[in-house]
């Protein structure tokens, strides 16, 4: 079975089945074998686990993943690579190819017909117009995951760890530090590639949390804060909050809450931790359903 991380048998696969690369799908594969192994090795893939990847392209990593998991389900949108796929992936008994948009599928009823119920590691290259999505969609549907080892653009990977006051720190910084710990496990440059992105790249691996950091009323509560209170960076955070429609609570509560938290009323929103947008949700919520 020819490696598909060489650059020559990609290219020869992508010949023999006259492949064009649809820019609609964000379409970039991996061709650097070092990379490959690294991605795997920082998902910590053993026999015993049911991986799920997103976006396996023409079967890149998967071809690693079938040699290290258990179980290899994969979930490719475009049906121009699902005969490529199964001919890449002909070798391997442990692999499952679904033609579907993941973030269209029931993914609490996949891994629970596929893993029992079990945790599952997920792996993928991600599109990079599409990355918050999926990973926002993979942490609130609480499908139960132990990791998710993703290949992403610098800079999200950059915001997905950034802390208050960095001007990387926003709404994706707190929603996924809220469900996992985030880690940049490689640096990847554009030359890796077919076609070359770009933008610079890196592998980041999220641990789910067992417990969440913080204790909230209402997650949606807090994350519809969030989310109005990096909408106007350049406002304080009582007008933020104030001016945006989703948010139900007056001025006068917001500045109210902000005080028994000890925080002055210009303070702005990017300037606050996990604990202190929970504790100030919270606060406003117990407000206004006492």
């Amino acid at each position: 079975m020819a490696t598909l991380g060489n650059p020559r048998n990609t290219i020869a696969i992508l010949k023999k089945y006259n492949f064009n690369f649809q820019k609609k799908f964000g379409q970039n594969f991996l061709i650097d074998t070092r990379v490959l192994e690294k991605i795997v090795q920082a998902a910590e893939i053993t026999k015993d686990d049911y991986v799920l990847e997103i976006g396996p392209g023409i079967g890149t990593m998967t071809q690693y993943l079938c040699e290290c998991a258990r179980a290899v389900t994969a979930v490719e949108i475009d049906k121009n690579l699902i005969p490529i796929l199964r001919d890449t992936l002909r070798a391997y008994n442990n692999i499952e190819i679904i033609h579907d948009d993941i973030l269209k599928i029931d993914l609490n009823r996949l891994t629970q017909e596929r893993n029992q119920g079990q945790p599952v590691k997920v792996v993928a290259n991600l599109p990079y117009y599409i990355t918050t999505p999926i990973i926002m969609g993979l942490f609130e549907s609480h499908v139960l995951i132990d990791s998710i080892t993703i290949m992403v653009q610098k800079e999200v990977a950059e915001r997905m760890q950034a802390g208050p006051g960095s001007k990387d720190y926003g709404a994706l910084s707190l929603a996924v530090q809220y469900y996992a710990r985030p880690e940049v496990v490689a640096n990847v440059p554009p030359n890796c590639f077919m076609p070359r992105p770009k933008v610079g790249s890196a592998v980041i691996r999220l641990t789910r949390h067992k417990v969440v950091p913080v204790l909230v009323s209402s997650e949606q509560r807090m994350f519809s804060l969030i989310r109005a209170s990096f909408n106007q960076r350049r406002k304080t955070l009582v007008n933020g909050l104030n001016n945006a429609s989703e948010i139900p609570y007056t001025k006068q509560q917001i500045t109210e809450a902000l005080e028994k938290m000890g925080l002055p009323a210009n303070v702005r929103g990017e300037t606050l931790t996990l604990e202190q947008f929970a504790a100030l949700s919270n606060l406003l919520y117990n407000a206004t359903s006492a």
